[in-house]
């Protein structure tokens, strides 16, 4: 359980905000599994105050799709409140996150995601009016540094978000150089929980129940975003909570439940989506991709899933391979 600002939380373990990926079938999946708070896909305000149809595919949402928060990019006062309050004429949400953490180098070039720590005043200005006008609490997503880890320049910005109205932090523990890749600096992140008074969460890393343990152990944060980690795993919301109770948590590496799990992802995105060509399969194989990953099968599983030629058949495919695994097919060895 964690509060930011009046708002309390059934849970310390968020889905993060997963461009191209989070989608309503992903986190309902992941909440069917186990997950208890998600986030939105990140917006970009420039294109949700045009109602952009992109934008409205990733406010698509439902009753069950709750607790949930936005995040937002974006520098512009004016645009970033009038997409706020779009948001929460479509969802209620739990809290508005404002992302300075991106590290695409087109994101940065426009002069908002990861450069905001190494020119924060705009930042700054923008949290205050925020945090002013709307009726949720509004977080921010940083990075600890640009080019290196820059332990001293992070608590900075840390300190400068809170002071200018920001109830949380989620702190990635890479530079925007590393972007997503290379070692988390758990003691930057430390180093940012240590200097300030809201709660702070973990991001960067997070791939199994271990190492969200370790987030939390050697940065003393409050809780902790998963992002890749819950690629083709749902299961991996309830098992960092139980590992997290009991020290111990039991593992998917039946290769049969993982196809039925991935069976259900694709029926619900075509529920959500609507038939969608062969030209469009591969989008679809993406997510397959991440459920085979690390199987021993993997390969030839994955070879029979691609002959598929519409979507409607994809699933049927998956559900005939499911049918044949042995019990207890397990991932290839490491």
């Amino acid at each position: 359980m964690v509060r930011i600002g009046n708002k309390t939380i059934n849970t310390n373990v968020f889905l993060a905000p997963l461009s191209a990926c989070s989608d309503l079938a992903f986190r309902m999946i992941a909440r069917q599994e186990g997950a208890k708070f998600c986030f939105f896909e990140m917006l970009d305000s420039n294109s949700l105050v045009h109602d952009s149809p992109r934008s409205q595919r990733i406010l698509r949402t439902c009753p069950e799709d709750q607790p949930i928060a936005a995040q937002l990019l974006g520098s512009d006062p004016d645009r970033m409140l009038r997409s706020a309050e779009m948001i929460m004429k479509r969802s209620p949400i739990t809290f508005l996150d404002i992302n300075a953490a991106c590290p695409a180098r087109k994101i940065v070039k426009k002069g908002v995601g990861a450069c905001f720590i190494n020119a924060p005043e705009p930042l700054y200005r923008l949290l205050e009016i925020l945090a002013r006008a709307l009726p949720v609490p509004v977080t921010v997503k940083m990075r600890v540094g640009l080019s290196h880890v820059d332990i001293p320049l992070a608590v900075q910005f840390a300190k400068g978000l809170e002071s200018a109205g920001a109830s949380a932090l989620f702190v990635h523990g890479r530079s925007r150089a590393q972007e997503n890749y290379g070692p988390v600096s758990y003691e930057a992140i430390r180093a940012v929980k240590q200097a300030v008074g809201i709660p702070v969460f973990g991001s960067g890393n997070v791939l199994n129940p271990p190492l969200a343990k370790k987030m939390l152990d050697e940065t003393g944060c409050d809780g902790v975003l998963i992002a890749k980690g819950s690629f083709g795993n749902p299961f991996i919301f309830k098992d960092v909570e139980d590992y997290l109770k009991t020290g111990s948590w039991t593992p998917v590496t039946d290769l049969g439940i993982k196809l039925r799990v991935l069976r259900k992802h694709l029926l619900l995105v075509r529920q959500i989506d609507g038939a969608r060509t062969v030209l469009r399969i591969g989008e679809l194989g993406k997510i397959c991709l991440w459920y085979l990953k690390g199987f021993a099968e993997a390969a030839r599983v994955r070879a029979d899933i691609f002959k598929s030629q519409s979507d409607q058949e994809l699933p049927d495919r998956v559900e005939s391979l499911a049918a044949r695994q042995a019990p207890g097919s397990g991932p290839a060895p490491q």
